[in-house]
């Protein structure tokens, strides 16, 4: 990628994460969703938006239908307003499990910390 379309991408990013946060539909709130990344094609025409949440991949895989049905318009339209681009991209939101992945690697540590002191204070 580009450094303009990196530039793009976190920029869309970052605004999505806050106009997302911002919704009053309970079923995207109350899932308490990150945006994980974003994906620019290089003519802005498209991005492909990673969605993960705190509660699983099942409740960002439920938000992320929510968003393509009922927010994404809404989306568009804010990021307009946000953003000092040309062309707002047509966007497409994708379930993402790396939150739930992270949660568990440093769950796993966690354990293996106890673990190792355990064992040190026992020896």
């Amino acid at each position: 990628m580009s450094y303009k379309q990196n530039r793009n991408a976190e920029d869309i990013r970052r605004e999505l994460t806050v106009l997302i946060r911002d919704l009053k539909d309970p079923r995207v709130s109350e899932a308490m969703l990150t945006v994980v990344r974003t994906e620019v094609a290089h003519d802005l025409s498209f991005c492909k938006v990673y969605i993960s949440s705190l509660n699983g991949i099942t409740a960002a895989a439920e938000a992320v239908k929510v968003l393509e049905k009922s927010a994404k318009g809404h989306l568009r339209t804010e990021l307009g307003k946000k953003l000092t681009i040309r062309k707002v991209p047509e966007l497409k939101f994708i379930p993402d499990d790396s939150v739930e992945q992270s949660i568990n690697l440093f769950r796993l540590l966690d354990e293996e910390n106890k673990r190792i002191g355990e064992h040190e204070h026992l020896g």
